[in-house]
């Protein structure tokens, strides 16, 4: 497939490893050819890289099994899901999917990615909606200035939220960058 063809949550081969790209963006500066700029995340060793594509260069499309799997619980191995089809139950190491926990709470859906039947990576919903466990308290009169306060989430994500947002409320989170949206 061509380069100008790739999007977000696909995967690739290049220089013999296999990637799934995260971010993708179609640049065409001034007088210079269009390029494509693309952050990919190894499906092996979970590094990620930069890497400029040429505009219609040729990159091999891996297909990848999609599947909903339910959290359940983490244990010191690793965090288990099931199988919203056939009820199956396995554990995915930490290293697999460190940084995705801070957005999963328990019985929460999300899209598990395999690559010839073994597990390689999660795919989050862009937002998901988080309980504030602590927040200092707001200050009365700061709603001028774009002022934000630390918040430390239900599943241990520290963000920053606006100064109105209080212990117990629900705020709408980005998965992206981990940044506060709205009120859920």
């Amino acid at each position: 497939m061509k380069s100008t063809d790739l999007r977000p949550g696909m995967a690739i081969k290049l220089d013999g490893n296999m990637w799934i790209i995260t971010q993708f963006q179609h640049v065409t500066p001034g007088n210079l050819r269009a390029f494509i700029q693309v952050k990919i995340k190894n499906l092996n060793s979970g590094a990620t890289v930069e890497k400029r594509l040429r505009s219609g260069e040729e990159v091999e499309r891996i297909e990848l099994d999609r599947r909903p799997m339910e959290y359940l619980f983490s244990e010191a191995s690793g965090h288990v899901f099931m199988d919203q089809e056939n009820f199956d139950q396995i554990s995915l190491p930490n290293e697999l999917v460190s940084e995705a926990m801070f957005y999963v709470k328990p019985n929460t859906v999300i899209t598990v990615l395999f690559a010839d039947g073994n597990p390689v990576s999660v795919e989050l919903p862009p937002t998901v909606d988080l309980l504030v466990k602590d927040t200092p308290p707001g200050i009365k009169g700061a709603t001028a200035t774009n002022q934000l306060k630390e918040a430390t989430l239900e599943t241990g994500l520290k963000t920053r939220v606006p100064p109105f947002i209080n212990i117990g409320e629900k705020v709408r989170i980005s998965t992206v960058d981990g940044s506060y949206n709205s009120r859920a």
